[in-house]
C-alpha cells in the first residue's frame, strides 16, 4: 500500500502540492519507503493549518447578498436616494462585486483609504494603481475612472437655460411644431418648476382623428415622479377646430379638482388646430 502511495505521490508535480516542503522532503528521501506517510502527515497538517487560517480571515465575512434589503447600496440607492449613500458605497455600485476577502462596500473603503477618502487623490489613480487592490481587475478600474471623470466634466459644464413659461403663446410656441400638422389626436403635459420654467414635456396619450383617452392617475404620477409644481395640459384638434368639445371642457376640470388635492396647479390647457389655438385660462373657463 505504501509502496502505492509513494509512486503516486513522486508522479504529481511539484505544482500539485499543497505544502512546498512536501517536494524537499521527496528529493532527499526518495528511497525511504516512510516517506509517504511523512507526506501525507505534512499535507494533512498543512491543509488544516490552511484552513484554520482562512477562517480567522474570512470566515466573519458576510455577502451583501444576505445584508438587509435597506443596506444593500443598490436597493438603498432605489429607497433612500443617491445622496443617503456613502462614498465606498457608490464606488461599491461602480465595482459590482468584491473579492474573496472583501465585499465590494469592504473593498471601496480600502480604495479610499489609500487616499486618505480623498476624492479628488482618488481621481488622480490610473488603471496600474487601481489593479494593485486585489479584486479590482482592469474593467472595474475603468468604471471608477469613468465615472470620476464624468463628475469632473459635469462641475465645468454649462447650466441649461430653462424656458419660463409667462402665457398662453409660450405653451402655443413649445407645442406648435409637435402638433399642429398631425393627423391625429395627441395629448401632452407640460411640467412645471416653482418659477414656471420648464422641466419636460410628455406625450400622455395619442388617439385616432377624432379623440384620444387621456387617464388622470397617469397625468399626476408623471407630475409626481417629476417633482412638479405646476402643469400645463395641451392636444391639437387634427379638424383644425380649437373650440372645447364637452368632454374637454369635462376632462380639465377633474384634472384640475385632482390637482388641488394634491397641490399641483393647473394653470392652463391649450389645444391646438390650424396655426391657431384655444386657451382654457384666456377664456376663463379653466
Amino acid at each position: 500500500m505504501i509502496y502505492f502511495m509513494k509512486v503516486f505521490l513522486l508522479s504529481r508535480k511539484i505544482s500539485y502540492f499543497s505544502n512546498p516542503n512536501t517536494y524537499v522532503i521527496l528529493k532527499y528521501y526518495k528511497s525511504k519507503s516512510i516517506n509517504c506517510l511523512m507526506i501525507l502527515v505534512l499535507e494533512f497538517f498543512y491543509f488544516v493549518n490552511f484552513n484554520a487560517i482562512y477562517m480567522e480571515n474570512y470566515g466573519n465575512k458576510i455577502s451583501i447578498k444576505n445584508w438587509a434589503e435597506d443596506d444593500k447600496p443598490r436597493e438603498k440607492l432605489q429607497s433612500k436616494g443617491r445622496a443617503a449613500l456613502s462614498n465606498a458605497e457608490l464606488i461599491a455600485i461602480l465595482l459590482g462585486s468584491g473579492s474573496i476577502q472583501d465585499t465590494a462596500v469592504d473593498l471601496a473603503k480600502k480604495i479610499l483609504n489609500s487616499v486618505k477618502d480623498n476624492l479628488i487623490e482618488l481621481s488622480k489613480l490610473n488603471v496600474k494603481d487601481l489593479t494593485k487592490f486585489k479584486g479590482v481587475g482592469e474593467a472595474k478600474a475603468i468604471s471608477i475612472i469613468a465615472a470620476l471623470e464624468l463628475g469632473k466634466r459635469r462641475r465645468s459644464a454649462e447650466v441649461i437655460e430653462k424656458e419660463i413659461i409667462n402665457a398662453s403663446v409660450d405653451v402655443f410656441e413649445l407645442f406648435h411644431s409637435i402638433l399642429n400638422d398631425n393627423a391625429y389626436e395627441e395629448f401632452w403635459l407640460l411640467l412645471l418648476n416653482r418659477a414656471n420654467k420648464v422641466i419636460k414635456t410628455v406625450n400622455i396619450s395619442e388617439g385616432g382623428f377624432s379623440g384620444t383617452v387621456v387617464d388622470p392617475k397617469k397625468v399626476f404620477k408623471i407630475a409626481l415622479e417629476n417633482s412638479a409644481c405646476s402643469i400645463i395640459l395641451c392636444h391639437n384638434h387634427p379638424s383644425g377646430n380649437i373650440k372645447p368639445s364637452d368632454a374637454d371642457i369635462k376632462l380639465t376640470k377633474m384634472i384640475k379638482k385632482a390637482g388641488e388635492f394634491l397641490e399641483i396647479g393647473v394653470l392652463d390647457h391649450i389645444i391646438i388646430g390650424d396655426e391657431k389655438y384655444y386657451s382654457f385660462a384666456d377664456e376663463n373657463i379653466l
